[in-house]
C-alpha cells in the first residue's frame, strides 16, 4: 500500500477509464474480474515491470474510478472488448498480451477471438475458455435454478444484489473474497458456505462465510482500499456484466465453434469452485485452445488466486511471458 502507483486516465470507447501504468517494454494488460479492481494485481505489477514489461492494470467498465454507465446494455461483451482495444490505442501501442481473471478471463477470450491482430498472447486465470453454447444462458438458468438459487441467475433481477451488498460493503466484500478462497474450503465450518448455489429461502449475503480474523493474503489496509473503491463505484456496473449474458450470446453467433489460436496459459487454484462449474470446458482446453502452453492448478488455492497465491501466479506468468 505504501507504493506510489502511477495512476492515469484514458478515453476509450466512449468512457473514461482509470488505470495504473508502470514500466517500459512489451505491453501486458491485466484485466480483473468480479468483485475486484486494478488493485487485485498489486502483487504482480512490480515483478512484471522488473522483468522488462510495460504493465497496465485498469479498472474495467463499471468498477473503481472508471466510468460506470447506467444503462444495463452498456456492459455487453462487444463494449468490454472495445474498451480494451481503445485503451491499447490510447497507450500508443500496437499490440498487447492479455492476462484476465474471472470475468476478465472471459473478456480476454472474446478479445483474442475478435482481434487476434492486436492481442497475440493470453493468460486465463480461474475461468477456462468457454466456447459459445448451443443453448442461450437464460434456458440454462431455468434448468439450474429449479431447486436452488444460482448466483448468475440471482443477479439478473435489477437492484436486488446491489441492495444486499451495499447494506454493509466491507462485510460483503470480505465475505465474497473469503467464501470463494482456498482458506474457506479448508475450514471445517466455512467450506459449507456457497455464494454460487444457495437455498431459495435465503439471500445471497446470508450464505457468505465471514471469518473472525482476516486471511493472511488480505490485510486490513488492503481490504479498506478495496472497500473505498466500491464505495465510489457501487456494485451495479460490475453486476451488469452478468445481466448481459443472454445479450452476449445473441451478439456472437459467428463465434460458434471458434477456437483460440494464440499461445495461451491457464492458471487456477485447485480448490476454485469455478473448475466444477466449467468442468467440461476445462477438460476440453487442449481441443478448444490448440496452442495451450500450460495448464496449472495451484495447490490449496481458491478463486482469487492472484491474491491468495501471488508468488506462484507471478512465477507462472513470468515463465509464460518469457516463452517465444
Amino acid at each position: 500500500m505504501a507504493r506510489d502507483w502511477k495512476h492515469r486516465y484514458a478515453f476509450t470507447n466512449g468512457i473514461r477509464m482509470h488505470y495504473v501504468d508502470e514500466g517500459t517494454g512489451p505491453l501486458v494488460l491485466l484485466c480483473h474480474g468480479w468483485p475486484e479492481s486494478w488493485f487485485s494485481w498489486r502483487h504482480q505489477i512490480g515483478p512484471l515491470v522488473d522483468a522488462g514489461y510495460r504493465v497496465v492494470a485498469m479498472d474495467q467498465r463499471g468498477y473503481g474510478l472508471t466510468d460506470a454507465p447506467q444503462a444495463t446494455d452498456a456492459y455487453h461483451v462487444l463494449n468490454l472488448v472495445g474498451d480494451l482495444v481503445g485503451l491499447v490505442r490510447a497507450l500508443g501501442e500496437e499490440e498487447a498480451t492479455l492476462v484476465g481473471h474471472d470475468w476478465g478471463s472471459v473478456v480476454v477470450q472474446y478479445a483474442s477471438l475478435l482481434r487476434p491482430d492486436l492481442f497475440r498472447k493470453l493468460a486465463l486465470l480461474s475461468v477456462p475458455y468457454v466456447p459459445r453454447h448451443k443453448v442461450r444462458p437464460a434456458v440454462r438458468f431455468d434448468i439450474a435454478t429449479q431447486e436452488r438459487h444460482f448466483y448468475q441467475h440471482y443477479f439478473q433481477e435489477p437492484e436486488r444484489a446491489e441492495r444486499e451488498f451495499e447494506l454493509d460493503i466491507r462485510r460483503s466484500l470480505l465475505g465474497v473474497l473469503y467464501t470463494a478462497s482456498g482458506d474457506a474450503q479448508l475450514h471445517d465450518a466455512h467450506r459449507r458456505a456457497s455464494l454460487a448455489r444457495f437455498d431459495k429461502t435465503t439471500r445471497l449475503i446470508d450464505n457468505l462465510a465471514v471469518p473472525d480474523t482476516l486471511p493472511e493474503w488480505l490485510p486490513a489496509d488492503e481490504l479498506d482500499y478495496i472497500v473505498e473503491l466500491f464505495r465510489t463505484s457501487g456494485f451495479r456496473g460490475g453486476i451488469n456484466w452478468y445481466r448481459n449474458l443472454d445479450r452476449n450470446w445473441e451478439l456472437t453467433p459467428f463465434l460458434d465453434g471458434a477456437r483460440i489460436m494464440q499461445p495461451t496459459t491457464f492458471i487456477a487454484g485447485e480448490l476454485d469452485g469455478v473448475l466444477k462449474m466449467t468442468k467440461d470446458d476445462y477438460e476440453n482446453l487442449p481441443r478448444t485452445v490448440p496452442n495451450l502452453r500450460g495448464n496449472h492448478l495451484i495447490p490449496l488455492g481458491g478463486h482469487f488466486i492472484q491474491q491468495e497465491k501471488p508468488a506462484e501466479v507471478t512465477r507462472l506468468l513470468l515463465s509464460f511471458l518469457g516463452e517465444r
